[in-house]
């Protein structure tokens, strides 16, 4: 199975990356805390993180388990750490960025389907789980959290200069290159210098898939690893997406069309995860998680699998109507499936 961690020992120490979504491929924090326990008392670490962020409660495990750590942590934030990765960067005793990467805060968020109960449940976990994000950030930076709140709030990126000015980043070193690996699309508010970067890097190598930095110290990217299965934290597996492009035979005396074939490439990729994204929402959505891989793997369309989830949402709901009828509701009606098509906005 793939993983979005690495530790290994170093000759004085030992190195944490972080490198992909926290919490993907099924893989939760429970590993990355066992490993990190076995080592040695007073270790010193240095966490490197590029990464999107992820689930948040692992993310908070982590926090905790580094903050239990008593030996140094040292940060390094080799390209993004955003969302709940930036929280985990919070944990340690000096956070060194690198002149062209970001630190991005913003509200935890969630997806459920329910009852106006279900739906206030929601939304104050997410209140209590901001509140103690907003613990951490405060902690490390000093700013009292009516501050931080309304960062978190609008989704604020931060650079290396303005992470420095507001206490989430203690040394700023030298820019990095990055290459592309995971869609920073997804963010509303992602800085359009950080999609170019990701976008150029993406033409000169389309088969990246996260954000890699390659550092001055001569470190390697980490490598690049597709979801294995589809069930999970949106998981994608290498066949679900279609083949880069074969490049022009005269590839040296066109780069025109080389530089063409990258982009459409590009292109391909951006689209397959979208959809694949799209699919893993609306299973999760529905209550089916483990109906996404098989969705990904017949290349099945979005109204398709609307379609698909409805009947089968329909199906696992008894019909009580007859037992007690309602007044106004066909006796074979379901209510599951009404809001099911209303949610999806079912067509035909």
């Amino acid at each position: 199975m793939s993983n979005w961690y690495t530790i290994r020992a170093l000759a004085t120490g030992a190195e944490v990356i972080i490198y992909d979504e926290i919490g993907a491929y099924g893989v939760s924090a429970k590993g990355f805390l066992a490993e990190l326990c076995a080592l040695p008392d007073g270790t010193p670490l240095t966490l490197r993180l590029n990464s999107p962020g992820g689930s948040v409660f692992d993310a908070v495990a982590i926090y905790n388990a580094l903050l239990r750590h008593s030996g140094t942590v040292t940060v390094w934030i080799d390209g993004i750490a955003a969302s709940a990765a930036s929280y985990v960067a919070m944990a340690g005793d000096e956070i060194v960025m690198p002149e062209n990467a970001f630190l991005m805060i913003h509200d935890p968020a969630g997806v459920v389907m329910g009852t106006a109960i279900d739906m206030r449940a929601m939304a104050e976990a997410l209140d209590k789980i901001k509140g103690s994000l907003l613990q951490g950030y405060s902690a490390k930076s000093g700013r009292p959290q009516e501050e931080i709140s309304p960062l978190m709030a609008a989704e604020t990126w931060l650079d290396a200069k303005d992470a420095l000015d507001l206490g989430f980043a203690d040394r700023i070193a030298e820019p990095v290159r990055i290459a592309a690996r995971f869609d920073v699309g997804r963010f509303r508010n992602a800085p359009p210098e950080l999609a170019e970067a990701v976008v150029n890097a993406g033409e000169e190598d389309p088969s990246a898939g996260a954000v890699a930095p390659f550092t001055d110290a001569g470190d390697e990217p980490a490598t690049d690893d597709e979801v294995e299965s589809a069930g999970g934290e949106d998981a994608l597996g290498p066949e679900s997406l279609p083949a880069d492009p074969d490049p022009p035979a005269d590839m040296e005396a066109a780069p025109a069309e080389t530089h063409a074939v990258s982009t459409i490439a590009a292109d391909i990729r951006t689209e397959a995860l979208t959809h694949a994204r799209v699919v893993v929402d609306l299973c999760r959505l529905a209550g089916q998680p483990q109906m996404a891989g098989q969705f990904l793997e017949r290349d099945t369309g979005i109204d398709d699998v609307r379609a698909a989830l409805l009947a089968t949402r329909a199906e696992a709901v008894p019909d009580i109507s007859a037992a007690h009828p309602q007044p106004g509701r066909p006796s074979g009606a379901r209510p599951w499936g009404d809001v099911i098509a209303r949610t999806f906005r079912l067509k035909g």
